[in-house]
């Protein structure tokens, strides 16, 4: 029995999870139609829903000493995030930092639960400050305490464990961060990475003692590895050599020198738990039996007896798993709806490589439907450019998978996953040799007897947006259909219309703004002529990042030339929240492939 798009878009996650100090479990889940915060006190437990908002809620942080938590939320997508105080029961909500007009990023809680730390735009919608603010405050009560004005995009990574200072991240673009030190009492910064240039450093945690920082980081070797990092020389030493593959992600649990390692393994997390002795050396941990997929949330419970992990998975959903230290046990807490669909009908990716145009291996996963025959493919191309398609749960692959489409997921080279030189290989004037890993992705597909190459669709959002538009114009003959959601149509007009704060952020990895004939060159709007496929283009109306003009002009443009379709979400912005906006948007696409393909 194939099911209909709207019954696999109520397929439901659970993620983000958060342990209170008495041992209950916040996490956030989208039963209602958009992410809100719910809690569980045991596994398996009939679980209570704590925020009622038409808005997707977009974090849920529990205070470390109160049965309270900070959670955030936009509105209609504007990414203009407040932060609000909940009670643990869901009693009292407070808006904690009321300036709708700017972005405030969350930066975690004092461990006397006291204080808490964000950074925000309030200013200059160009640059973000760091503040701290009592848990009791509103408003204008937060202290400014690290300028920004000269600065990137910047985030806080943390508190000591005595709380006397904090690490403040700056991200000059996806592969290119400094750190500082800030002493709180002293007011005084240490620019801990001022010599490096081009280094990415990922997650930062404090270590138990306050005397080392511990860091992702590839200043030392191709890959992410974990580092040591002195907070006051910004001397580095690697702690953990990830092998071929980044560690992607680190926690830390102070008071029981408990350490969580990530590796990101072709696209697939891989969990090590070590404890550090006095002198910093990692004992090996037993660590959890997972689904074999991604992680998208870790906690440690109180003393770290428990660890909290969200786990998405091929076939499964994202849920929430605990793994007591004691017993050695792993129990799913949470249980996220399929939706009535037997999980037997999901099926996982084959993780294959192909060739490009110049020799080089290009990563991706293929799904392919049940049963013989030459199959329609959907070519889905993922945003960034420096992201990665990992193999967590889609509902949307395994719907077109039920209903006879293969999918493709390359991770074409620019890809996040692979190591600083694969990641940096379409920078700028190399932009459109990825557009060309994506021919050759399709070369590959053709000669493949279980694939129709006739029938390929290219599909993808964001920066996939432009690869699908780049792919129609570059390479018109390949394609049977396009849909394009909140792409990129013109690098001129989007870096000149996108949020102040990310403009200096996106021109280092596209080209200048000063360089206006190279991105004239490389957007599709400039060789729409070519088009010979079918076109669909999705857009939510308040969209800070990839401005919604953008769909405008490709489907003014490209209608002169193929059939188009356009569809604006006025209540959405990059990207699509809300579920009855996510069915509209997706049964539409449904219904154009049914037309066209």
């Amino acid at each position: 029995m194939a099911y209909n798009i709207e019954r696999y878009l109520n397929i439901r996650s659970a993620s983000g999870p958060s342990f209170g100090p008495d041992g209950q479990l916040a996490f956030m889940m989208d039963t209602t139609g958009v992410p809100q915060v719910w809690q569980l006190d045991d596994s398996q437990a009939w679980p209570d829903q704590l925020s009622f908002h038409e808005e997707a809620i977009g974090f849920a942080s529990y205070s470390p000493t109160r049965d309270e938590l900070v959670f955030g939320m936009d509105e209609g997508g504007n990414e203009r995030r407040q932060l609000f105080r909940l009670a643990g029961d869901g009693s009292e909500e407070v808006n904690l930092t009321q300036h709708p007009d700017a972005i405030h990023q969350w930066g975690g809680w004092s461990h006397d639960g006291e204080q808490f730390a964000f950074t925000a735009n309030r200013r200059d919608e160009a640059n973000f400050d760091a503040y701290v603010q009592h848990r009791s405050e509103t408003g204008g009560d937060a202290e400014l305490v690290f300028d920004g004005q000269e600065k990137d995009w910047l985030s806080v990574g943390g508190w000591s464990p005595d709380d006397t200072r904090l690490i403040i991240h700056e991200s000059h673009s996806n592969r290119d961060h400094d750190l500082y030190c800030l002493d709180l009492e002293s007011e005084e910064t240490t620019h801990l990475t001022d010599e490096y240039d081009g280094v990415r450093y990922g997650s930062v945690a404090w270590g138990p003692d306050g005397d080392v920082l511990y860091v992702t980081t590839d200043r030392l070797s191709d890959t992410l590895e974990l580092a040591e990092l002195d907070p006051k020389t910004g001397e580095l030493t690697v702690a953990y050599d990830g092998g071929d593959w980044n560690v992607s992600g680190i926690g830390i649990d102070h008071d029981s020198r408990t350490l969580a390692v990530i590796r990101n393994v072709e696209g697939y997390s891989d969990l090590s738990l070590f404890e550090l002795d006095a002198n910093r050396e990692q004992q090996p941990l037993p660590a959890p039996a997972l689904p074999d997929g991604v992680i998208v949330g870790l906690s440690f419970g109180p003393d770290a007896d428990e660890i909290a992990v969200a786990v998405s998975a091929p076939t499964e959903n994202a849920n929430v798993h605990v793994f007591d230290r004691d017993t050695g046990e792993d129990a799913r807490w949470t249980d996220a709806s399929t939706a009535g669909i037997p999980k037997e009908l999901f099926r996982s990716p084959d993780l294959v490589h192909f060739e490009s145009f110049d020799d080089l291996e290009i990563p991706a996963f293929l799904t392919v439907p049940d049963g013989d025959g030459s199959f329609p493919v959907i070519v889905d191309i993922h945003g960034g450019p420096e992201s990665q398609r990992r193999p967590s749960f889609r509902s949307l692959r395994q719907y077109f998978i039920d209903n006879g489409y293969a999918v493709f997921e390359p991770n074409v080279r620019g890809s996040a996953g692979y190591g600083r030189e694969y990641m940096n290989l379409d920078n700028v004037e190399k932009r459109m040799d990825s557009v060309a890993d994506i021919e050759a992705g399709v070369d590959w597909l053709t000669d493949r007897p279980e694939i129709d190459g006739d029938r390929a669709v290219a599909f993808g959002g964001s920066y996939g947006g432009f690869m699908v538009l780049a792919a129609l114009t570059e390479y018109p003959d390949r394609w049977a259909a396009g849909v394009d959601m909140v792409g990129i149509a013109n690098f001129v007009t989007f870096l000149e219309n996108t949020g102040e704060w990310r403009r200096e952020h996106r021109e280092a990895e596209y080209g200048s703004l000063d360089d206006r004939d190279f991105l004239q060159n490389i957007s599709p709007i400039n060789s729409i002529e070519n088009i010979r496929a079918p076109l669909l283009v999705l857009h939510g109306a308040n969209d800070p990042r990839v401005p919604v003009g953008e769909a405008e002009q490709i489907t003014d443009e490209a209608s002169e030339h193929v059939p188009t379709e356009k569809v604006i979400f006025e209540d959405e912005g990059h990207g699509f929240s809300k579920l009855e906006n996510r069915i509209t948007a997706y049964g539409t696409v449904v219904e154009f492939l049914e037309e066209h393909v």
